[in-house]
């Protein structure tokens, strides 16, 4: 453990004008606040906040960041209290301690829907003071460094909340230095062998090949004196869990990984890091597709660098990042640069990002997400995202995440834009909504009155923002959708009973069952949340309990002559629940058709045929056959499961036929039997809700044939 005047002297050397005296007593009062506490390891506790304060030097962060530090654990873990360290070291401090406490108590690993209420509190105590997180990296970062003291539980446990959470933040941050470390501290927790394996070929690469760092760095360091310009050269071997990343990204074995060294020459101004990049590429050939440049696009943490991927020495792709001193102080402490110290002075970095400006433009798009997985689907994405850069029609440019689509463009620049999309062009050529955007392209979105989101856009699209903005407008679709057909079961329901399903007993019925409206009540049943019967019974609960009654396949129809025998019709095959009208046949009795079969025109012009008909009140036994029109993935498993689901829906299968066979695609017509059409609706959102059906509808054959004649 470092003592005081060590921890004094380390922010002395970026901070001459440090209050030595306001450090050294905050140095004194952490240590008796944990007099007699030790960590896992057996080392006194207080080693802990000295070695994060050591730790936030490396940042050249002010002397109240410093003091937090050290005492970041002591309103937690000690019989010290906000009162005390707020009077001692002033309010700064004092809300600083408390939002580093209030981040510890969070349990940011827990389960999902917590998880993502604990971002927006994460988010929340960033917004008042982005010096809180700074403090909570540094602490998770020397637990990560000492995690083997503890139960191999728990750390795999710390191991998985940093690799999820930590480390990423720490790269939207601009500290890539941190996230890179924090990783690979996870990933020698979580799989050990595999890191063992990455290091173990790098050892048996250097013996084959020598070290290459030092030859490449003095070939790259003989050109750039030979063109004059005046630049430092530093080379590194990646780390293990980066190079293990991009073998799974790539599906490569490391023998075929090739950047797996990295370059960076820092050079005196700007204009000189493009003469750098002419003298890289005219000294080893550029490889396509690999070039970026965040000096023109700086990234929204303030990132400014040239990225490029060239071929060295035996053909050896290695990458070599560009930039100024000024610029790799941002790329090395991030968004931390707003607070560094340089001689005694508030760093003047002109590429440094104000922090608060920053927070507000990563936090602005998750506010109005109501879901809480959305939000926390939207928060990963936006954490684990690259930039491309592109061009609006006008030369604007639009910074999305890599793997971005148009869709994603088409929100960026408005959500009215969005919704209305319906193709767009990249570099003047029509291309489709999937399509992948890279940097540099321009793009054009086409729009089109009437047009509105498509579920399918929820797996186009990448961007937080697009996907918010898409379900929002689904929900309202769907809501329209269910209320309308809520409508038509709430009225079959009532007409069962013999009742009407008036505004008025609805609003009863919505009032009974403690729902804001009618609509509302109307929805749930539209989409399976209330049954109708639920409904009935809230305003007509003597009749309600009628409904159990069990009914024969004989009686099911009423408003059949004494005798007279009926038939579903084969083409439109009505359930209970559905209105219905009759069509008489000599001999035949009555075929009962839907009322909006299509085959009903046929009989447009034989009145004396029809017979007003509806279904009898109460339960129906399951012997309706449906037929579903479906396509579903072809994949394995995917069958059985769908079998499954309609099996747990209380629906049984009579046919099973394959319509047509595409290598990703199965489409099959599936005869289910029913007891009524509420259990047809549940069963269809069911199998609409599974990721492997692309479409399922109920199969009804179109009237084609001439009008059938008496017989």
């Amino acid at each position: 453990m470092i003592s005081a005047d060590d921890l004094i002297e380390l922010v002395r050397n970026y901070n001459p004008k440090t209050n030595a005296a306001r450090l050294a007593e905050a140095y004194a009062f952490g240590a008796a606040m944990h007099e007699g506490q030790f960590r896992h390891s057996g080392e006194p506790y207080f080693s802990h906040p000295v070695a994060v304060a050591a730790i936030l030097t490396e940042q050249r962060l002010d002397d109240a960041t410093i003091i937090t530090a050290l005492l970041h654990d002591t309103i937690e873990d000690t019989k010290a209290s906000y009162a005390e360290v707020e009077k001692r070291f002033g309010a700064e401090v004092a809300g600083l301690v408390d939002g580093v406490t209030k981040l510890t108590n969070l349990q940011l690993s827990s389960v999902e829907t917590k998880q993502a209420e604990n971002f927006r509190k994460l988010f929340m105590a960033m917004s008042k003071d982005l010096r809180v997180i700074l403090v909570k990296l540094a602490d998770r970062l020397h637990n990560m460094r000492t995690i083997k003291s503890m139960k191999v539980e728990k750390q795999v446990q710390k191991a998985r909340e940093t690799m999820d959470i930590f480390a990423p933040l720490a790269g939207r941050m601009g500290m890539q230095w941190m996230r890179e470390e924090l990783e690979d501290l996870s990933f020698r927790v979580l799989n050990p062998e595999g890191r063992q394996s990455i290091i173990r070929r790098f050892i048996l690469l250097q013996r084959e090949s020598g070290d290459v760092i030092p030859r490449i760095t003095g070939d790259m360091r003989k050109e750039l004196e030979k063109a004059g310009i005046e630049a430092e050269v530093f080379g590194r071997a990646k780390k293990p869990y980066s190079i293990w990343r991009k073998m799974q990204e790539k599906d490569q074995g490391f023998s075929r990984l090739s950047d797996i060294y990295g370059f960076r020459i820092i050079t005196r101004s700007e204009e000189d890091c493009y003469r750098v990049l002419g003298v890289i590429h005219r000294r080893w050939r550029a490889v396509p597709g690999r070039f970026k440049d965040y000096i023109s696009q700086p990234k929204t943490n303030g990132y400014r660098s040239i990225h490029t991927t060239v071929s060295g020495r035996d053909g050896k792709r290695v990458e070599v990042q560009i930039r100024t001193q000024q610029m790799n102080d941002v790329a090395e402490t991030g968004v931390a640069a707003h607070w560094s110290y340089k001689d005694g002075e508030r760093s003047e970095n002109p590429f440094a990002v104000d922090p608060a400006k920053w927070i507000s433009s990563l936090t602005e798009q998750f506010d109005a997400e109501e879901d809480h997985e959305d939000f926390l689907e939207a928060v990963k994405l936006e954490m684990y995202s690259d930039q491309v850069f592109c061009f609006t029609p006008k030369g604007d440019v639009v910074k999305l995440p890599r793997g971005a689509t148009p869709i994603d463009f088409a929100y960026a620049i408005h959500t009215r834009i969005g919704s209305a999309c319906v193709g767009a062009k990249i570099d003047g050529i029509r291309v489709p909504l999937w399509t992948r955007l890279k940097n540099g392209q321009s793009i054009e979105i086409i729009t089109a009155e009437g047009q509105t989101p498509q579920v399918s856009w929820l797996e186009i699209a990448t961007t937080g923002k697009a996907r918010t903005a898409i379900r929002r407008a689904l929900r309202v679709v769907d809501r329209e959708r269910f209320i309308k057909l809520g409508h038509e079961l709430a009225r079959s329901a009532f007409e069962h009973v013999g009742r009407k399903a008036t505004d008025k007993v609805l609003e009863i019925a919505s009032k009974h069952l403690r729902l804001s409206s009618s609509d509302e009540l109307l929805a749930r049943l539209g989409s399976a949340e209330l049954t109708s019967h639920e409904i009935v019974q809230a305003v007509y609960p003597e009749l309600a309990r009628d409904e159990g009654e069990k009914v024969p396949l004989r009686r099911a129809v009423v408003g059949l002559q004494p005798g007279q025998s009926f038939e579903r019709a084969p083409c439109c095959r009505p359930l209970p629940g559905e209105r219905i009208i009759g069509i008489t046949y000599r001999g035949k009795g009555v075929v009962v058709h839907a009322i909006d079969c299509d085959k009903l025109s046929e009989f447009e012009d034989q009145p004396s045929r029809w017979v007003d008909l509806h279904w009898h009140s109460g339960t129906h036994p399951a012997a309706y056959e449906v037929r579903l029109d479906m396509t579903i993935g072809n994949d394995a498993g995917v069958l059985g499961r769908i079998c499954t689901l309609i099996g747990e829906k209380k629906a049984n299968i009579s046919n099973l036929e394959f319509v047509d066979r595409k290598p990703d695609f199965y489409r099959l017509m599936i005869d289910v039997e029913l007891r009524d059409v509420e259990q047809l609706h549940s069963l269809l959102l069911t199998l609409e809700a599974d990721s492997d059906v692309a479409a399922v509808e109920r199969f009804r054959e179109k009237s084609q044939a001439r009008p059938r004649q008496l017989t």
